[in-house]
C-alpha cells in the first residue's frame, strides 16, 4: 500500500509561489509513478503533472508547464510540487495520487489518492 498525504497548500497572491509536498507511506514507493491532479468547485478533476518511478521523466498539462515543477525524492518518499507565477485559476484542491508501473495522466488509473489540499490564488 502506498498512501499519499498532502500538505503545503494556502493562500497566496497572484504571481506568488507555493510548495506542496506529497509523503507516502509504505516500502515500495520507488513501484510507483506519482501525479498531481487538482480540482477547482464544479469542475472535474484534472491532471497537473506527473513524475515516473525513478524521477527522470515528467509531464504536464498545458495549462502549467513552464510555470510547475513536479519532483520526488526516493528516499524521503516525498513528491514535491513547485509552483510559481501562481493565477486566480489555479485555485483548486490538489490531489498528489499514486499508481504502481508507469505514469498515467488519467486519473482513474491512479489507486491511491490523498485527502487533498487547498490551494487559493487571489488576484
Amino acid at each position: 500500500q502506498v498512501q499519499p498525504v498532502e500538505s503545503g497548500g494556502g493562500l497566496v497572491q497572484a504571481g506568488g509561489s507555493l510548495t506542496l509536498s506529497c509523503a507516502v507511506s509504505g516500502r515500495t514507493f520507488t513501484d510507483y509513478a506519482m501525479a498531481w491532479f487538482r480540482q477547482a468547485p464544479g469542475l472535474e478533476r484534472i491532471f497537473v503533472a506527473g513524475v515516473s518511478r525513478d524521477g527522470e521523466s515528467t509531464n504536464y498539462s498545458d495549462s502549467v508547464l513552464g510555470r510547475f515543477t513536479i519532483s520526488r525524492d526516493n528516499a524521503k518518499n516525498t513528491v514535491y510540487l513547485r509552483m510559481n507565477n501562481l493565477k486566480p485559476e489555479d485555485t483548486a484542491v490538489y490531489y498528489c495520487a499514486s499508481k504502481w508501473g508507469i505514469q498515467s495522466v488519467i486519473s482513474r488509473d491512479y489507486f491511491y489518492w490523498g485527502q487533498g489540499t487547498q490551494v487559493t490564488v487571489s488576484s
